[in-house]
């Protein structure tokens, strides 16, 4: 035996096996039900892609079915580009627009109170912060449904009904941002307050320089939630708009399916195309913020 043949097998004696890694019957148990639960989950959407491809008589005729048809691209076209109101205005690209107007708005503009609030309690010196924390924790036994009278009111009396404002400073007192980010801010360690005061640093700018960037992942977490709480608004923007050229996707989804007027038939197929593009703006956010959402709730080392 040679020299060379004797060192290959010596080097191959001396190197570990790999060991298969067995699957167990457990591991594929619980794959099979997750499969199962994603799939169940997907047959609802399914079933509204399947209703845009069809004319909407045959959808009424039959309801949803295995079949595909070729109605796509005009429930599409008319579903963006075509009003269905008397004003000629409420087009899907415009209720789009409206509904991200309101989602993003509605999410900046409780993470700004939630976090200025926030910084309030834990940083100043109040005599009576804890109580104030607790008064503004205690309003989510309010919700927007127990008090959307009075809001009403208010909001009409102000002159901002049919208006952006209208429609988002009246929501945006967030008792919930406001938890998330007192604990987020109790949890900075004093020595970092302590060396932005030896540094000259003010209150507003420990808090735009300092807290503000310490707070990316709660930010985002936060952005999350309520981006998707305000693009699901639909009592509200109900109420508070009544001019076509202000509804969001959710409300005018609504209100297309409502229409049976003398011969007309709702609009199955339009309304469900607006249907699936409301889904995605949601699901785009919460899958492009997912890692910093999972960090912003779940790390302790701050």
């Amino acid at each position: 035996m040679s020299e060379a043949n004797a060192a290959a097998m010596a080097i191959a004696a001396s190197t570990p096996k790999r060991r298969r890694r067995r699957i167990s019957g457990a591991t594929i148990a619980d794959h099979a039900i997750l499969i199962l639960g994603a799939a169940f989950m997907m047959v609802p959407l399914l079933m509204v892609l399947q209703i845009t491809t069809m004319p909407d008589v045959e959808v009424i005729k039959t309801g949803p079915t295995f079949n595909i048809g070729d109605q796509f691209d005009d429930n599409f076209n008319k579903a963006m580009f075509e009003a269905s109101g008397f004003s000629g205005q409420n087009t899907g690209s415009r209720m789009l627009l409206n509904s991200f107007i309101l989602g993003i708005g509605f999410a900046v503009g409780k993470i700004v109170i939630g976090m200025m609030a926030a910084y309030a309690i834990v940083y100043f010196r109040l005599r009576f912060a804890t109580l104030a924390f607790w008064i503004i924790f205690t309003t989510l036994l309010l919700p927007l449904e127990v008090r959307i009278l009075p809001s009403y009111e208010v909001v009409q009396k102000l002159g901002m009904l049919n208006s952006f404002q209208g429609l988002i400073i009246p929501l945006i007192a967030s008792a919930t941002a406001t938890f998330f980010f007192r604990q987020y801010f109790r949890s900075v360690p004093e020595e970092l307050v302590e060396a932005a005061r030896i540094d000259g640093a003010g209150p507003i700018k420990f808090f735009i320089d300092i807290l503000v960037p310490l707070s990316r992942t709660m930010i985002a977490a936060m952005f999350i939630i309520m981006f998707v709480y305000g693009w699901n608004q639909y009592l509200w923007p109900t109420m508070i708009t009544t001019e076509e050229d202000m509804f969001t996707l959710v409300r005018g989804i609504k209100q297309i399916t409502q229409v049976m007027e003398g011969n007309r038939i709702p609009e199955y197929g339009r309304a469900n195309v607006l249907a699936i593009i409301a889904i995605i703006p949601p699901v785009f956010v919460v899958i492009f913020f997912q890692s910093w959402f999972v960090k912003g709730l779940t790390e302790s080392d701050k």
